[in-house]
């Protein structure tokens, strides 16, 4: 299968596509109304709430457009931000709102839904008047996830295994 098909018939499977897809497929980020599906050996995650899917839009979005800035990334056409960039917004701004939570990489969020509708709770059920500002140094802060080896590792009887 190509890509542009795989684009094709991924986008007519998951018409109501998880905006924070990228941060539940690193493994250590759930929500309740994420539903997981499987493509040509690959995952995807569809939201199962329109309505929550348009919340969770609107703080993404808010949320990357300011922090566009603090990142250094003036340049960016539309609200596409590189893998890594797109992590960082995403898992820190999560943080971000759970402040007792360590800013790493592995800090485990188990319900991202909840976050979101405690954000909208505070401002009053309107995202557009939430306090963005005070998210930005969880986002600024947020280490990269570290990169993984390709070197060849021992394995615990003596022989040697490729990653």
């Amino acid at each position: 299968m190509d890509e542009n098909e795989y684009r094709s018939t991924y986008h007519s499977l998951n018409g109501l596509r998880c905006v924070f897809e990228k941060s539940i497929l690193t493994q250590n980020c759930g929500c309740r109304l994420h539903q997981r599906f499987n493509l040509a050996e690959r995952e995807g995650i569809r939201c199962g709430d329109a309505d929550a899917q348009a919340q969770c839009k609107t703080f993404l979005d808010n949320a990357r457009a300011r922090a566009r800035f603090a990142l250094r990334l003036t340049d960016i056409v539309g609200n596409l931000l590189p893998h890594n960039k797109e992590i960082q917004v995403q898992k820190g701004a999560l943080l971000a709102l759970r402040p007792e939570l360590p800013n790493l990489p592995d800090t485990p969020i188990d319900n991202i839904r909840a976050l979101i509708e405690a954000a909208a709770a505070e401002c009053g059920g309107d995202l557009e008047a939430f306090p963005y500002e005070r998210l930005m140094p969880g986002i600024v802060h947020h280490p990269p996830r570290p990169p993984r080896s390709r070197r060849r590792r021992r394995q615990t009887d003596g022989t040697q295994n490729k990653d």
